[in-house]
């Protein structure tokens, strides 16, 4: 389960979603996170964000089983919120009705929309940090805050920036220490997989204290080689690779700009499904 963790993960590739600038994906991903949030409440606009999502995984040429991957750990909560949609929403014709519990239209309706909509959100998020490599996200972060230096959070936006920047590096590497640990706990004849809750709970022990030991470890480590390298913060520091925008970046916004302008009409004039 471990190792289909992938997210903060960069895949290299030559594709256009790689050579974007990483400023504008990282706004344009907000921008898209707000249209499917609050300008998505039909399956006119859901068919639209399929067809857009489907678009920027083919341009990525990332593996579909990467973002399959990630689907697959987050399907239990999905599964979760599903049923107690469906649950929860009372109306329209009764498909079911066992015990306490009732299953209508409306419900499996909602259900199926909002669980669409979710694996939505987790597949244009994943693209971010799939095609972003952690030190290009972060000077795209500390770019795009740079405007703050004028209130005096200047030093603040740096920090921010390389917060993120090694919490993103620190995933894959804190997921292959764990399942060094539970291989190792397994071989002393640790019992992981069976038992019931408060028995899965203390199998935990041994796994959490060595991790969180393991991971101080390495920060301290880090924290001594900043400072060999005599690491002081943003203040003063050149930049190797500037960060500039193409003709393919203004054609990406664009597109996605008619793209909203699509979703905001369809929005307002179909009449909601769910």
């Amino acid at each position: 389960m471990l190792n289909d963790l992938t997210f903060g993960q960069y895949f290299p590739a030559n594709s256009l979603i790689h050579r974007l600038d990483p400023r504008l994906k990282f706004v344009l991903l907000v921008f898209c996170l707000v249209l499917f949030l609050f300008f998505n409440n039909n399956y006119y606009t859901l068919g639209l964000c399929v067809v857009f999502v489907f678009l920027v995984l083919l341009l990525s040429k990332i593996p579909l089983k990467m973002y399959l991957k990630n689907m697959k750990i987050i399907l239990p909560v999905l599964l979760f919120t599903a049923v107690l949609n469906m649950l929860y929403v009372k109306t329209g014709r009764v498909l079911l009705n066992w015990w306490i519990f009732e299953i209508t239209s409306d419900g499996l309706n909602r259900a199926l929309f909002f669980s669409l909509r979710v694996v939505l959100l987790i597949l244009i998020s994943a693209t971010l940090t799939y095609t972003v490599t952690p030190n290009d996200l972060s000077e795209a972060l500390e770019r795009l805050l740079s405007p703050l230096r004028f209130v005096g959070l200047g030093s603040a936006v740096h920090v921010l920036s390389m917060m993120m920047t090694i919490a993103l590096r620190f995933i894959p590497i804190l997921v292959e220490e764990t399942g060094k640990i539970m291989n190792a706990q397994k071989s002393r004849g640790a019992d992981l997989e069976s038992g019931g809750l408060t028995a899965r709970i203390k199998a935990l022990v041994p796994i959490l204290i060595p991790l969180f030991v393991l991971s101080i470890r390495r920060s301290y480590d880090l924290a001594e080689a900043m400072e060999c390298r005599c690491y002081n913060g943003g203040k003063g520091r050149k930049r190797m690779k500037q960060m500039t925008l193409h003709r393919r970046d203004y054609l990406s916004l664009l597109a996605v700009l008619l793209f909203s302008a699509v979703l905001i009409y369809l929005f307002y004039t179909s009449k909601g499904l769910v």
